[in-house]
């Protein structure tokens, strides 16, 4: 009897989910936060030399950055906040040259590379490069054309380089990124990734669609590897995460989480879907030829991911769904009551 035969309080151990989504909106309120004692000397200074204009420029951008930092805070969404606070600082950029001159040039260079740092570098670069036009003809005429060139080429290349590091830093972190929540035997997703996408799940704050959980066992796996050897095992495993594969939805998430046991993260289905698509993922594996001369069923436990509970609870009510299913005679579904 495997693992999942057996019920256990504990079982389940977290790991920090959505990281990368936290840790994009710490980067953008810390950048808003570092902005404001920048930004805010300079504004009282002008307040108080008389420049009514260039002060009010930098007031308006540190009410901009408080702003953003309390939208972030409450709400979550980072994207499009990341997209107003650059589109601010290159306002606030350009206006502060208009106003006071190509003294003042050199606030280009910090400003256009922050901007890889909160958005993708497409992104980054496509309002970077209308900053730079703008700016062109904010300086001519004021400037000599050697230097508008120089300025002009200067801030190219920071571009360039800023854009080409972002984008090789993204591609490598999306391949370490899958590699490390891949499982190696199967190619679905491993516990991690699992752990992750309920976290992410339950973390959202924008209402979503409805979904399900689902944890399946192979019945008697044990059985396979004493008698066909361990090769054999690994075989029937991929044959089961192909099978699922062909049989779940494109939006449906596969993982597996250890040994013979997987999960799906039923997207967008109620209990009555979740329900329908185990049995006929249980129907699946029962007439399908996993190893030959050695008939394969699948035990499944479904729970509904209501966000007035925790990953745990989901996990711990499929998991209980599950035990149920061995109990009642293994190649069955059980399904958990909505609380």
């Amino acid at each position: 009897m495997s693992s999942t035969d057996k019920p256990g309080a504990g079982r389940w151990r977290w790991l920090s989910g959505g990281r990368q989504r936290r840790q994009e909106e710490v980067i953008l309120m810390m950048l808003c936060a570092l902005s404001i004692p920048s930004i805010l000397p300079f504004g009282i200074y002008r307040l108080l030399q008389g420049s009514w204009a260039s002060a009010m420029v930098d007031m308006a951008l540190v009410l901009a950055m408080s702003s953003v930092i309390v939208h972030v805070w409450r709400t979550g969404r980072y994207q499009v906040a990341s997209v107003c606070v650059t589109i601010f600082y290159t306002g606030g950029m350009l206006t502060t040259v208009y106003l006071r001159g190509v003294g003042l040039v050199y606030w280009v260079y910090p400003t256009m590379i922050s901007a890889y740092f909160v958005l993708r570098p497409s992104v980054a670069l496509a309002i970077n490069s209308v900053g730079l036009l703008v700016l062109v003809a904010v300086l001519h005429g004021r400037v000599e054309m050697l230097n508008l060139a120089t300025i002009i080429v200067t801030v190219g290349l920071v571009n360039l380089f800023a854009y080409i590091f972002s984008y090789r830093t993204g591609v490598q972190n999306r391949r370490l990124h899958n590699a490390a929540e891949l499982d190696f035997l199967t190619g679905v997703g491993n516990r991690r990734a699992l752990e992750r996408h309920l976290a992410e799940y339950a973390q959202e704050r924008r209402p979503q669609l409805e979904s399900s959980l689902l944890l399946l066992d192979l019945d008697h796996f044990k059985q396979v590897n004493d008698q066909y050897g361990h090769a054999a095992g690994d075989k029937v495993l991929m044959r089961l995460a192909e099978l699922m594969r062909r049989h779940t939805r494109s939006s449906d998430r596969i993982f597996r989480y250890g040994g013979e046991e997987f999960a799906i993260i039923a997207s967008g289905a109620g209990l009555n879907a979740a329900a329908s698509l185990a049995e006929g993922l249980r129907g699946a594996v029962a007439t399908a030829t996993l190893q030959e001369d050695h008939p394969i069923t699948i035990s499944i436990g479904v729970a509904y991911m209501d966000k007035a509970q925790k990953p745990a609870d989901w996990l711990a009510q499929a998991d209980k769904m599950l035990y149920a299913a061995k109990q009642g005679g293994r190649n069955a579904v059980r399904v958990a009551e909505p609380s």
